[in-house]
């Protein structure tokens, strides 16, 4: 059987989907800048397609500063209309002002942003879906954790948001029965 046919479903239809699928979605990701880049990436993704922030990262990346929690944390009104200027990436000023305003709550955190979100890691592994439609949108976590985060003073991050970033970076596994990934 070839890789195509034991992924998970969502992650054939594109070249940027089986390359972040293989490589990088479900890998446990540590880091707060890393971090930083994900939660902003998923904020940006809201009521767009994945493949959508795939295709642009590169230009976000760019954008952002690599992400650096304290380079974004100083922008300013400058930056803003710079970035609402940059046809790279999505021009959405309310989650442009949001990745800013998130750097600079995340620049308050004592344990780190990196430490905060794997607090909420679930113990342990689960079972695991049998189909993409037995994955799960939200978790009790991700409730917890986009509570915790707008406590903290960050916005565009809802429960589903969360979900989005445990699957992401590892937090939990959701990698289908049957898919490659989930073996590894």
């Amino acid at each position: 059987m070839d890789a195509e046919s034991t992924r998970c479903g969502w992650a054939t239809s594109a070249p940027e989907y089986v390359r972040y699928h293989d490589e990088e979605w479900g890998t446990p990701l540590r880091g707060d800048d890393a971090l930083f880049e994900r939660l902003t990436l998923e904020a940006f993704q809201s009521g767009l397609s994945w493949i959508t922030i795939l295709r642009k990262r590169p230009a976000f990346r760019s954008a952002f500063a690599g992400f650096s929690i304290d380079a974004v944390a100083e922008f300013g009104a400058e930056d803003e209309e710079r970035l609402m200027a940059d046809a790279g990436i999505v021009r959405n000023g309310a989650k442009i002002r949001a990745a800013i305003g998130n750097a600079r709550a995340a620049q308050l955190l004592p344990e780190g942003l990196s430490e905060l979100l794997w607090s909420f890691a679930p113990p342990g592994p689960r079972p695991r879906a049998a189909t993409l439609a037995d994955v799960p949108a939200t978790s009790p976590e991700s409730v917890a954790m986009a509570r915790e985060l707008k406590r903290r003073g960050f916005v565009f991050v809802g429960p589903t948001t969360a979900y989005a970033l445990m699957q992401a970076t590892g937090m939990v596994d959701d990698h289908v029965a049957g898919c490659f990934r989930a073996d590894t």
